[in-house]
């Protein structure tokens, strides 16, 4: 019959209803399997019950009707993969027209692992986190931490750590300001105002062959009190970066840090400055060497441990990085062909004030005219010429525009998650698991009236030192309620 081949199903209190041969389309999954032996089978409703999340198990089951896997948009996508796993089925299968809903939380989770790396987080970590990353968690169980355990972590969030406390916010507000005063004092000394000629005494022979002394300025020199301002922020710099170089839980990461390794660099260069000045001023080219110093201005990027703003610029550029490279590519394409366009193009009509004598000036042209700057030292005379840079400038625009919005959503989306983390409870409540009940011994069948041999084997409960256990015809003195009843309650 019709009703012997269909299956009732009940998930999460909906019934679902279907033919066996349905569920035997997909093998080897949960539903392909089903036997009236399982525990979850009930025989009076004749139906299986599962408690899981029935949206859901409605595209399972046109899963097994049609062959065809959506995506329901009203759940989320690792609930949808948990779902998929209970029942046995391959997430993969989900159609091309829900993949890109679908997959949208994976793109989610790495953006959160992005910035659990980041560590915005401004919460103080509990002592057993502070251990686990230090190393220390054996020691913190037992109970046998040292004083210099105990020390090295408060160190490191003194230095590291800004928001930790608010010794640790005095401790970066003072970082910060030596980082300013550095350099304002890297940009002020470059002022002519700011700096002091370098005069010396020239012999010079004079017209009448007698020799006179006349004062000569050969250069000039920053202020001697620039020097005694990057002494003390150097000092400061370089007592900083040692604490967090001795507390630091992994010396490896540390060194390997973008940020470290520029404030590291910048303040050995202060003290290769000092040294070269005091012993490579005669040479010729010394002037040169002081080039190099301009990594000192890198260490802005240092405020990035003190805003969570900048953390996610840099991080939307490291994430835009295709799109950036294709920008380049195009803008390198772009520039090649149009400086050696308006090369040949202002050279087809006469051109006696012709800007471009060769293509390598072109390319000057073709990169001032893309970005949109225009500084009009070059600009072509003739029609051609003029068609040309048009075209170029109008290339230009298009290139450009194209990436920006795709690195302006990346920033969106990196601020928008940071900002929902900062709301969310930093202490999630703790669900129990559940604890299956434990299945009895069976309860043993009532016995038909008038079975005295039944009666004698389960014999029902005494009602008192003077009940007796049974009767031959299956009642019990001095009641009316007959012994199965009793038995079988």
């Amino acid at each position: 019959m019709d009703s012997e081949n269909r299956v009732v199903l009940n998930v999460g209190g909906i019934r679902h209803e279907t033919y066996k041969a349905t569920l035997k389309k997909i093998p080897a999954t949960r539903l392909s399997r089903l036997t009236e032996n399982l525990a979850n089978y009930d025989p009076i409703l004749n139906e299986y019950f599962f408690d899981r999340h029935p949206g859901v198990f409605a595209q399972v089951l046109n899963y097994y009707r049609t062959g065809k896997l959506h995506y329901p948009t009203d759940v989320c996508g690792p609930l949808f993969e948990e779902e998929l796993e209970f029942w046995g089925l391959d997430s993969n299968q989900v159609e091309p027209c829900c993949w890109m809903t679908y997959t949208a939380h994976r793109d989610t989770q790495e953006t959160l692992a992005v910035l659990d790396r980041l560590d915005l987080d401004t919460d103080k970590p509990s002592d057993e986190e502070v251990a686990r990353k230090f190393g220390f968690e054996d020691d913190y169980f037992n109970g046998s931490l040292n004083w210099w355990q105990k020390t090295k972590p408060k160190l490191w969030s003194l230095f590291d750590e800004p928001y930790s406390s608010q010794a640790a916010k005095v401790i970066g507000v003072i970082s910060v300001f030596f980082i300013c005063v550095s350099i304002l004092s890297f940009c002020l000394k470059t002022h002519p105002d700011m700096r002091v000629p370098d005069i010396k005494n020239v012999t010079v022979r004079t017209a009448a062959n007698t020799t006179a002394w006349t004062l000569d300025k050969k250069a000039t020199n920053a202020h001697e009190a620039f020097f005694y301002i990057e002494c003390v922020c150097n000092t400061w710099f370089t007592f900083e970066i040692l604490i967090r170089f001795i507390a630091s839980p992994n010396k490896f990461l540390f060194l390997r840090a973008s940020v470290n390794m520029i404030d590291l660099i910048a303040t050995l260069s202060f003290y290769v400055d000092i040294l070269l000045q005091k012993f490579a001023s005669h040479l010729e080219n010394a002037d040169i060497l002081e080039f190099f110093s301009i990594i000192r201005i890198m260490r802005l990027f240092k405020l990035t441990r003190h805003s969570s703003g900048l953390k996610i610029l840099i991080q939307t550029f490291r994430a835009s990085a295709k799109e950036l490279t294709l920008l380049v590519f195009f803008l390198v394409l772009g520039i090649v062909i149009f400086a050696s366009l308006v090369y040949y193009a202002e050279r087809i009509q006469a051109n006696p004030h012709n800007d471009f004598n060769s293509i390598p000036l072109g390319l000057w042209w073709a990169l001032v005219t893309m970005t949109t700057v225009g500084y009009g030292d070059m600009a072509p005379k003739t029609y051609v010429g003029m068609f040309v840079g048009a075209l170029c400038a109008l290339a230009g625009v298009l290139t450009i525009a194209l990436p920006v919005p795709v690195i302006v959503s990346n920033f969106a989306m990196y601020y928008s998650h940071t900002q929902a983390r900062a709301k969310l409870p930093k202490k999630r409540r703790r669900v129990l698991p559940v604890e299956h009940v434990r299945v009895g011994p069976p309860i043993a069948a009532a016995p038909k009236r008038g079975g005295a041999n039944a009666m004698n084997r389960n014999p029902g409960p005494k009602m008192g030192n003077d009940a007796p256990n049974s009767t031959t015809n299956g009642t019990s003195k001095g009641s009316d309620m007959p012994s199965n009843k009793i038995t079988g309650f």
